[in-house]
């Protein structure tokens, strides 16, 4: 027994251990403090917009900014002098924004088919973190929301999830298709091959038969690309790398709310394979998003209400989803010639 236990006496009025109670008031006003609401936390949620403002601003126009570059410089950012930098991209630069415009639209179209998702959910996320990187042919690593991903529920996590790899698929097969019109065989002279998808190859074979004859690999050289091919190419492969049914990549969160627990299970076999596969053939490029996947974790955390059922029409999208790494995924990605 406490101090606080002892000093009670036995025919005292109840207004003492009724003071040790927490009433019904004082329980409002802890669970307001918990809440992202009120003054205090509106002011903290201000600041935190405004801290996180600018550095995704920034990142997107410095991923313009290496998209632009990598595709005036014709896909191949690699070391060149200073003069023939400022030649290329003077000479090029209407490719470059070419280049630029079509794949940001399908990075940020992605993007914010996730956070259109959270707003309607009332889900705090940030704003999309671009990744500039213009020293590789595609001049990003794509974008990433940070979002509290605890407050979702089973549903709301899958809806948030799949609207990013559709919404980008809108606009990266128009593009892709723009793209294959525009291929032209061309002599081998560049040092990369660019390897497609079965997507890619059957979009190839009916709309460009005169390239799928050229090459009968379906692959495309880099002195052959165009920038609206090289940017659908682009969209496919981001977008398959996501839906990949593991972590808390968007595929990970559909195959979850899908399943559950048993997710987890799927996603090991997953990484598993992926593995063997890539010893089988030989082949490591994939190595280093594996090497991430395993360090942010394989499973999936819980949603704050998995017992929430999908409905019908969620189920069927999300299992018709899973052909989507199977369709986009060019799985020999590039290839020195």
């Amino acid at each position: 027994m406490n101090r606080a236990d002892a000093n009670v006496e036995p025919n005292a009025p109840p207004r003492a251990l009724h003071n040790r109670t927490p009433s019904a008031e004082a329980l409002s006003r802890a669970l307001a403090s918990l809440d992202q609401s009120g003054p205090a936390a509106d002011a903290a949620e201000g600041d935190f917009e405004r801290r996180r403002f600018w550095t995704p601003v920034l990142l997107f126009l410095a991923t313009c900014l290496s998209t632009f570059y990598v595709g005036a410089m014709a896909w191949q950012p690699f070391a060149a002098s200073q003069a023939q930098i400022l030649r290329e991209v003077i000479g090029n630069w209407e490719q470059g924004a070419t280049y630029m415009a079509a794949v940001l639209a399908i990075l940020l179209t992605h993007e914010m088919g996730h956070f259109l998702q959270t707003v309607r959910y009332g889900i705090h996320a940030s704003y999309p973190i671009f990744i500039p990187v213009p020293i590789n042919p595609i001049g990003t690593f794509g974008a990433v929301i940070g979002m509290d991903g605890l407050r979702a529920n089973r549903p709301q996590m899958f809806d948030i999830g799949i609207a990013g790899p559709l919404a980008g698929l809108v606009v990266a097969l128009p593009v892709l298709y723009v793209g294959i019109l525009r291929l032209e065989p061309a002599p081998a002279q560049g040092s990369l091959i660019f390897h497609n998808s079965l997507l890619a190859e059957w979009m190839i074979t009916s709309l460009n038969p005169k390239f799928a004859a050229h090459s009968p690999d379906f692959s495309v050289g880099i002195e052959e690309l165009n920038p609206y091919f090289m940017a659908g190419w682009v969209g496919l492969l981001i977008t398959s790398l996501n839906m990949m049914p593991i972590s808390q990549l968007d595929g990970g969160h559909v195959i979850y709310t899908l399943f559950g627990r048993r997710a987890h299970v799927i996603g090991r076999i997953f990484l598993v394979g992926a593995i063997l596969a890539m010893a089988a053939f030989d082949t490591y490029r994939w190595a280093l998003m594996l090497v991430l996947v395993v360090l942010i974790g394989a499973d999936h955390p819980p949603t704050s209400n998995d017992r929430v059922a999908l409905g019908p029409l969620r189920w069927l999208l999300g299992l018709a989803s899973l052909v989507i790494p199977i369709l986009c995924f060019p799985a020999l990605g590039l290839s020195q010639q």
